[in-house]
Protein backbone atom coordinates (compact mmCIF):
# COMPACT_ATOMS: atom_id res chain seq x y z
CA UNK A 1 0.00 0.00 0.00
CA UNK A 2 1.19 3.82 -0.68
CA UNK A 3 2.06 5.97 2.07
CA UNK A 4 -0.46 8.88 0.53
CA UNK A 5 -2.28 10.51 3.37
CA UNK A 6 -3.03 13.80 1.72
CA UNK A 7 -4.02 14.56 -1.58
CA UNK A 8 -5.80 17.40 -3.85
CA UNK A 9 -6.91 16.16 -7.29
CA UNK A 10 -8.35 19.38 -8.88
CA UNK A 11 -7.11 22.62 -8.69
CA UNK A 12 -6.07 25.72 -11.25
CA UNK A 13 -3.62 28.04 -12.29
CA UNK A 14 -3.30 31.42 -14.34
CA UNK A 15 -2.75 28.80 -17.53
CA UNK A 16 -6.69 28.54 -16.80
CA UNK A 17 -9.05 30.81 -14.05
CA UNK A 18 -6.52 30.18 -11.21
CA UNK A 19 -4.34 32.93 -9.85
CA UNK A 20 -1.30 30.72 -9.33
CA UNK A 21 1.47 30.00 -11.31
CA UNK A 22 1.83 26.16 -12.35
CA UNK A 23 5.17 26.15 -10.34
CA UNK A 24 3.15 28.16 -7.54
CA UNK A 25 1.17 25.70 -7.19
CA UNK A 26 4.01 22.44 -6.63
CA UNK A 27 5.56 24.69 -3.91
CA UNK A 28 1.94 25.64 -2.09
CA UNK A 29 1.13 21.47 -2.55
CA UNK A 30 4.01 20.79 -0.38
CA UNK A 31 4.16 22.91 2.07
CA UNK A 32 0.23 22.31 2.59
CA UNK A 33 1.58 18.69 3.33
CA UNK A 34 -0.42 17.46 0.34
CA UNK A 35 1.03 13.95 -0.77
CA UNK A 36 -0.34 13.40 -3.95
CA UNK A 37 -1.76 16.48 -6.27
CA UNK A 38 -2.93 17.26 -10.08
CA UNK A 39 -3.04 20.13 -11.86
CA UNK A 40 -6.31 20.27 -13.55
CA UNK A 41 -6.98 23.54 -16.20
CA UNK A 42 -9.79 24.31 -18.07
CA UNK A 43 -9.41 23.05 -21.90
CA UNK A 44 -5.35 22.72 -20.58
CA UNK A 45 -3.10 20.54 -20.66
CA UNK A 46 0.19 23.15 -20.50
CA UNK A 47 0.39 24.01 -17.03
CA UNK A 48 1.44 20.01 -16.55
CA UNK A 49 3.81 20.62 -19.01
CA UNK A 50 5.48 23.22 -17.09
CA UNK A 51 4.88 21.21 -13.97
CA UNK A 52 6.73 18.06 -15.51
CA UNK A 53 9.49 20.09 -16.15
CA UNK A 54 9.87 21.58 -12.69
CA UNK A 55 9.60 18.79 -10.28
CA UNK A 56 11.93 17.67 -7.95
CA UNK A 57 13.04 14.88 -5.62
CA UNK A 58 11.61 16.54 -2.37
CA UNK A 59 7.76 17.33 -4.25
CA UNK A 60 4.80 15.31 -3.79
CA UNK A 61 3.77 12.89 -6.29
CA UNK A 62 2.45 14.72 -9.40
CA UNK A 63 -0.18 13.48 -11.73
CA UNK A 64 -1.39 14.88 -15.25
CA UNK A 65 -5.27 16.59 -15.01
CA UNK A 66 -7.34 18.63 -17.23
CA UNK A 67 -10.89 19.64 -17.11
CA UNK A 68 -12.99 20.13 -20.21
CA UNK A 69 -16.36 21.67 -20.41
CA UNK A 70 -18.89 19.48 -21.84
CA UNK A 71 -22.37 19.46 -22.88
CA UNK A 72 -24.83 17.60 -25.11
CA UNK A 73 -28.40 17.12 -25.10
CA UNK A 74 -28.88 16.43 -21.78
CA UNK A 75 -26.85 19.18 -19.78
CA UNK A 76 -23.41 20.26 -19.09
CA UNK A 77 -20.53 18.12 -17.41
CA UNK A 78 -17.07 18.78 -16.12
CA UNK A 79 -15.02 15.66 -17.57
CA UNK A 80 -11.69 15.57 -15.38
CA UNK A 81 -8.69 13.61 -17.08
CA UNK A 82 -5.52 12.00 -15.35
CA UNK A 83 -2.53 10.70 -15.50
CA UNK A 84 -2.94 11.05 -19.53
CA UNK A 85 0.06 11.00 -22.10
CA UNK A 86 0.74 14.99 -22.35
CA UNK A 87 2.00 14.45 -25.70
CA UNK A 88 -0.76 12.23 -26.71
CA UNK A 89 -2.73 13.38 -29.92
CA UNK A 90 -5.98 12.46 -28.76
CA UNK A 91 -6.43 14.66 -25.38
CA UNK A 92 -4.19 17.65 -27.26
CA UNK A 93 -7.38 17.28 -30.28
CA UNK A 94 -9.51 18.07 -27.20
CA UNK A 95 -7.76 20.27 -25.60
CA UNK A 96 -7.28 22.59 -29.02
CA UNK A 97 -11.40 22.00 -29.41
CA UNK A 98 -11.97 23.24 -26.12
CA UNK A 99 -9.93 25.74 -26.68
CA UNK A 100 -11.41 27.28 -30.01
CA UNK A 101 -14.64 27.07 -28.31
CA UNK A 102 -13.79 28.94 -25.52
CA UNK A 103 -12.51 31.82 -27.72
CA UNK A 104 -15.40 32.27 -29.61
CA UNK A 105 -17.10 32.56 -26.40
CA UNK A 106 -14.91 35.37 -25.06
CA UNK A 107 -15.14 37.43 -28.41
CA UNK A 108 -18.85 36.61 -28.43
CA UNK A 109 -19.30 37.64 -25.14
CA UNK A 110 -17.57 40.90 -25.40
CA UNK A 111 -19.71 41.80 -28.31
CA UNK A 112 -22.69 41.17 -26.16
CA UNK A 113 -22.01 43.33 -23.42
CA UNK A 114 -20.71 46.35 -25.50
CA UNK A 115 -24.21 46.23 -27.92
CA UNK A 116 -26.19 45.21 -25.55
CA UNK A 117 -24.91 47.12 -22.01
CA UNK A 118 -23.12 49.82 -23.54
CA UNK A 119 -19.80 48.26 -21.64
CA UNK A 120 -16.50 48.87 -22.99
CA UNK A 121 -12.59 48.05 -22.55
CA UNK A 122 -9.68 49.48 -23.24
CA UNK A 123 -7.79 48.04 -26.54
CA UNK A 124 -4.98 47.11 -23.98
CA UNK A 125 -6.96 45.52 -21.65
CA UNK A 126 -9.36 43.57 -24.60
CA UNK A 127 -5.59 42.58 -26.09
CA UNK A 128 -4.35 41.34 -23.06
CA UNK A 129 -7.43 39.50 -22.22
CA UNK A 130 -7.08 37.49 -25.79
CA UNK A 131 -3.70 36.97 -24.99
CA UNK A 132 -4.45 34.93 -22.02
CA UNK A 133 -4.13 30.91 -22.17
CA UNK A 134 -7.78 30.01 -21.73
CA UNK A 135 -9.35 33.31 -21.27
CA UNK A 136 -13.45 33.04 -20.48
CA UNK A 137 -16.53 34.23 -18.47
CA UNK A 138 -14.25 34.87 -14.67
CA UNK A 139 -11.49 37.24 -17.00
CA UNK A 140 -14.53 39.03 -18.38
CA UNK A 141 -16.12 39.44 -14.70
CA UNK A 142 -12.83 40.78 -13.60
CA UNK A 143 -12.47 43.68 -15.97
CA UNK A 144 -16.49 44.64 -15.54
CA UNK A 145 -15.35 45.43 -11.81
CA UNK A 146 -12.53 47.04 -12.57
CA UNK A 147 -14.30 49.36 -15.03
CA UNK A 148 -17.27 49.53 -12.37
CA UNK A 149 -20.09 47.96 -14.76
CA UNK A 150 -20.59 45.73 -11.77
CA UNK A 151 -19.33 45.60 -7.68
CA UNK A 152 -18.50 41.71 -7.99
CA UNK A 153 -17.40 39.45 -10.07
CA UNK A 154 -21.35 37.34 -9.30
CA UNK A 155 -23.06 40.78 -10.47
CA UNK A 156 -21.24 40.62 -13.41
CA UNK A 157 -22.73 36.91 -14.19
CA UNK A 158 -26.03 37.32 -13.02
CA UNK A 159 -26.98 40.27 -14.28
CA UNK A 160 -24.92 40.73 -17.88
CA UNK A 161 -22.48 37.68 -18.88
CA UNK A 162 -25.20 34.86 -17.91
CA UNK A 163 -27.81 36.50 -20.46
CA UNK A 164 -25.72 35.24 -23.12
CA UNK A 165 -26.31 31.23 -23.85
CA UNK A 166 -24.30 29.39 -26.03
CA UNK A 167 -26.17 26.08 -27.71
CA UNK A 168 -23.17 24.26 -29.81
CA UNK A 169 -19.54 25.90 -28.92
CA UNK A 170 -19.05 22.99 -26.38
CA UNK A 171 -17.02 19.75 -26.25
CA UNK A 172 -19.63 17.22 -25.94
CA UNK A 173 -18.61 14.46 -23.46
CA UNK A 174 -18.09 11.65 -25.40
CA UNK A 175 -15.57 13.73 -27.34
CA UNK A 176 -13.61 14.60 -24.12
CA UNK A 177 -13.52 10.91 -22.73
CA UNK A 178 -12.47 9.56 -25.75
CA UNK A 179 -9.35 11.77 -25.83
CA UNK A 180 -8.76 10.81 -22.46
CA UNK A 181 -8.85 7.38 -22.71
CA UNK A 182 -7.00 7.49 -26.31
CA UNK A 183 -3.84 8.82 -24.43
CA UNK A 184 -3.90 6.71 -21.70
CA UNK A 185 -6.04 8.10 -19.62
CA UNK A 186 -8.46 8.28 -17.12
CA UNK A 187 -11.73 10.12 -17.50
CA UNK A 188 -13.11 11.17 -14.16
CA UNK A 189 -16.67 13.27 -13.50
CA UNK A 190 -15.82 16.53 -11.72
CA UNK A 191 -18.59 17.15 -8.44
CA UNK A 192 -20.83 15.24 -10.42
CA UNK A 193 -24.84 16.21 -8.53
CA UNK A 194 -23.63 20.01 -10.26
CA UNK A 195 -25.14 20.79 -13.47
CA UNK A 196 -25.88 23.93 -15.55
CA UNK A 197 -25.29 26.71 -12.78
CA UNK A 198 -27.54 25.92 -9.58
CA UNK A 199 -28.95 22.94 -10.84
CA UNK A 200 -28.21 20.12 -7.88
CA UNK A 201 -28.87 16.83 -10.38
CA UNK A 202 -30.18 13.93 -7.22
CA UNK A 203 -31.41 10.43 -7.17
CA UNK A 204 -32.35 8.27 -10.17
CA UNK A 205 -31.28 11.79 -12.20
CA UNK A 206 -28.13 11.41 -11.21
CA UNK A 207 -27.61 7.59 -11.82
CA UNK A 208 -28.91 7.86 -15.07
CA UNK A 209 -26.21 10.68 -16.10
CA UNK A 210 -23.61 8.53 -14.80
CA UNK A 211 -24.47 5.61 -16.76
CA UNK A 212 -24.42 7.15 -19.88
CA UNK A 213 -21.92 8.44 -19.80
CA UNK A 214 -20.33 5.57 -18.44
CA UNK A 215 -21.63 3.68 -21.87
CA UNK A 216 -19.17 6.96 -23.19
CA UNK A 217 -15.82 5.00 -20.79
CA UNK A 218 -16.20 7.42 -17.97
CA UNK A 219 -13.95 5.62 -15.32
CA UNK A 220 -14.71 7.57 -11.73
CA UNK A 221 -16.48 9.86 -9.87
CA UNK A 222 -15.67 12.85 -8.04
CA UNK A 223 -16.82 11.61 -4.49
CA UNK A 224 -15.26 13.74 -2.54
CA UNK A 225 -15.36 17.80 -3.09
CA UNK A 226 -15.25 20.79 -1.08
CA UNK A 227 -18.49 21.95 -2.04
CA UNK A 228 -20.08 19.19 -1.17
CA UNK A 229 -22.69 18.30 1.66
CA UNK A 230 -22.22 14.81 3.50
CA UNK A 231 -25.23 13.68 1.65
CA UNK A 232 -24.36 14.23 -1.66
CA UNK A 233 -20.83 12.59 -0.47
CA UNK A 234 -22.68 9.70 0.33
CA UNK A 235 -24.50 9.40 -2.90
CA UNK A 236 -21.55 9.73 -4.97
CA UNK A 237 -19.93 6.82 -2.88
CA UNK A 238 -22.72 4.40 -3.02
CA UNK A 239 -22.61 5.16 -6.89
CA UNK A 240 -19.14 4.91 -7.23
CA UNK A 241 -19.16 1.23 -5.23
CA UNK A 242 -22.24 0.14 -7.47
CA UNK A 243 -20.57 0.79 -10.27
CA UNK A 244 -17.24 -0.40 -9.38
CA UNK A 245 -16.23 3.21 -10.28
CA UNK A 246 -12.68 5.37 -9.58
CA UNK A 247 -13.19 7.75 -6.29
CA UNK A 248 -11.45 11.22 -6.64
CA UNK A 249 -10.85 13.85 -4.46
CA UNK A 250 -10.62 17.78 -5.11
CA UNK A 251 -11.25 20.65 -3.56
CA UNK A 252 -11.27 22.72 -7.37
CA UNK A 253 -8.65 25.39 -5.37
CA UNK A 254 -8.35 28.44 -7.94
CA UNK A 255 -5.81 30.78 -5.42
CA UNK A 256 -7.28 33.97 -4.67
CA UNK A 257 -10.63 33.78 -7.42
CA UNK A 258 -12.23 31.74 -4.51
CA UNK A 259 -12.15 30.76 -0.70
CA UNK A 260 -11.29 27.46 -0.85
CA UNK A 261 -7.48 25.96 0.13
CA UNK A 262 -5.45 23.30 -1.37
CA UNK A 263 -6.53 20.07 -0.17
CA UNK A 264 -9.94 21.27 1.30
CA UNK A 265 -11.84 18.63 0.03
CA UNK A 266 -13.66 16.68 2.65
CA UNK A 267 -11.64 13.78 3.03
CA UNK A 268 -11.97 11.64 5.75
CA UNK A 269 -9.15 9.86 7.62
CA UNK A 270 -7.22 7.73 5.41
CA UNK A 271 -8.44 4.92 7.44
CA UNK A 272 -12.16 5.60 6.02
CA UNK A 273 -10.97 6.07 2.44
CA UNK A 274 -13.18 3.89 0.06
CA UNK A 275 -11.84 1.34 -2.20
CA UNK A 276 -12.23 3.15 -5.05
CA UNK A 277 -9.93 5.63 -4.00
CA UNK A 278 -7.10 3.52 -2.46
CA UNK A 279 -7.52 1.57 -5.93
CA UNK A 280 -7.57 4.91 -8.22
CA UNK A 281 -4.27 6.05 -6.27
CA UNK A 282 -2.89 2.35 -6.51
CA UNK A 283 -3.23 1.84 -10.53
CA UNK A 284 -2.27 5.96 -11.35
CA UNK A 285 1.16 5.24 -9.64
CA UNK A 286 1.73 1.22 -10.50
Amino acid sequence: MNNIKKLDLHMHSVVSDGTDAPEEIITKARDAGIDMFALTDHDAIKGCKTILGCLSGDDPLFITGSEFSCKDDHGKYHILGYNYDPDGKSIGDVVDLGHGYRMEKVTARLDFIRDTFGFDFSKEDIDALLALNNPGKPHIANLMVKYGYAETKEEAFDKYLNKLRFKDQYVRPEEAIRGILNSGGIPVLAHPPYGDGDQLILGDEMEERLKRLMDFGIKGVECFYSGFTPKLCQMMLRLAAKYDLYVTAGSDYHGKNKLIALGDNNLPEKSEWPEGLTRFIDDVIS
